[in-house]
């Protein structure tokens, strides 16, 4: 196996395939066998498309021969989340009562990503719906982390996070509601980017819009390298006429970005949970990293901040689950996973009078403000992603184990641009990530600021808990 391949990032693989250094061919096989050999370990990948895939490269070799015109992606291979829709093969959500489904279109960011010569090696694994901070479901089981198998890779976009890091895939693309790319992309020392709210289409996934919860999820790339998430935000990017809450907004390159001019926030506590020793040590280096090339970074955090998990808590409840129960009507699902069965006993389950779901809302709008004042004064809030490394199968709806994922919440709640790289690593050898949270509609600042730390940290690392290559 070609190492160079399968570690390579996709921007290199890109101009490789171009310039007929490598063939779309070569390459697409690489990873092929570099799934043959590490999803057994991993179950990542859930569905492949390996004659397809392969007849798609040498398609792609002969456009190159040729002199076509060529995409930026002409070539590269990629896997996508099971909850995207793509033409003709199996896409569940993770959720039984779509355990056959075949989607007879693409997802919007699947078609543009083809469009640009992407080729589709297979999906990956997705907790029920998406909705879980960890990768399990039903169909496919749970999903293990590359730097310790004992542990989640995250979720939802698990199976994303682990086939990446393991160089089984250059790039996914991942979903986030709650931190859903920025959390599977700390537990696995990659690289993820959660656009600004509006900035990418949702057309083909599993959740459709769900009423005044609909801003919080997100469409995003996940990479090993942060070059590669600047590669792919704009080809997935813009309004496709069928998602309504898209803008048309212009990016700014994280190239024209002046980092030494920039004004940053740091905290390391949000008030809610404090994380772990080794994770502020990380934030803290970080920092100090982005203070030795003249950014002003001062210890600061919005006040609003400490409201997330209250805010949160009663955002979800105050529907009583409905909107979870017709999702499962909409896709024919009788059975559950264990995390999503209505308990009527709960607290959660109660019904609420509308002037209290309404008032949440308000508080909601309130949160928003508060937190867009404080960025005046700054162009950067650098935090940590989560309050720990990456955690056992099974817990993480444990009680010490819940208020540790706010610290991606809060950013959903605003619909800010943050982009998550790995800038350390724990006393047990698990990855850990920093989230740099940018204005809204300034991905090309947060990118920039995680390009030049994955300079300084190395990024992303091979793996030593999977067998070798």
């Amino acid at each position: 196996m070609d190492l160079e391949i399968i570690y390579a990032p996709a921007v290199t693989l890109a101009e490789a395939i171009r310039n007929k250094t490598l063939s779309a061919e070569e390459v697409v096989r690489a990873y092929l066998d570099r799934i043959t050999r590490i999803n057994p370990l991993l179950n990542a990948v859930v569905q492949r498309t390996d004659a397809t895939a392969i007849a798609q490269a040498r398609a792609a070799d002969r456009a190159v021969a040729s002199g076509s015109a060529l995409g930026p992606l002409h070539g590269v291979p990629m896997t996508i989340k099971d909850n995207l829709d793509t033409i003709g093969v199996i896409s569940t959500g993770g959720t039984q009562g779509r355990a056959t489904f075949v989607p007879t279109q693409d997802a919007t960011v699947v078609a543009r990503l083809r469009a640009a010569g992407a080729i589709l090696l297979g999906k990956t694994n997705t907790p029920e719906l998406t909705l879980a901070f960890e990768t399990d479901n039903l169909l496919y089981g749970r999903t293990s982390n590359p730097y310790d198998l004992n542990c989640t890779s995250g979720g939802s976009s698990g199976g994303a996070a682990a086939i990446i890091a393991a160089g089984g895939s250059p790039f996914d693309i991942g979903s986030d509601t709650g931190g859903s790319i920025r959390l599977p992309a700390h537990f696995c020392g990659i690289a993820g980017l959660r656009p600004t709210s509006g900035r990418v289409p949702r057309t083909g996934h599993i959740l459709p819009p769900v009423g005044a919860l609909d801003p919080l999820t997100q469409l995003g790339p996940m990479a090993r390298f942060v070059g590669d998430l600047n590669l792919i935000l704009p080809i997935i990017s813009g309004v496709d006429w069928a998602d309504a809450a898209i803008v048309p907004m212009p990016h700014n390159d994280p190239t024209h970005v002046q980092l030494k001019h920039l004004r940053v926030a740091l905290h390391t506590n949000n008030g809610i949970i404090a994380p772990t020793a080794e994770t502020v040590a990380v934030v803290r280096a970080a920092a100090q990293a982005l203070k030795d090339i003249g950014m002003a970074v001062a210890e600061d955090r919005p006040a609003a901040i400490e409201q997330t998990a209250e805010l949160w808590r009663g955002l979800f409840r105050s529907d009583g689950g409905a909107t979870v129960q017709r999702l499962f009507a909409l896709y024919g699902t009788t059975e559950p996973h264990p995390w999503l069965r209505p308990d009527p006993s709960s607290a959660a389950m109660a019904p609420v009078l509308a002037a209290t779901m309404t008032e949440w809302h308000t508080q909601w709008g309130i949160f928003r403000n508060s937190m867009l004042a404080f960025m005046q004064g700054y162009d950067l809030i650098l935090c940590p992603v989560c309050a720990f490394p990456a955690i056992e199968h099974g817990t993480s709806d444990d009680a010490d184990k819940v208020e540790g994922f706010s610290y991606t919440k809060t950013y959903n709640l605003t619909g800010w641009p943050c982009v998550t790289v790995r800038c350390g690593t724990s006393p047990t050898g698990l990855p850990i990530g920093i989230q740099i949270v940018a204005r809204p509609w300034r991905e090309g600042v947060a990118l920039a600021v995680a390009g030049y730390l994955e300079t300084v940290f190395g990024g992303w690392q091979r793996s030593t808990a999977i067998s070798a290559e």
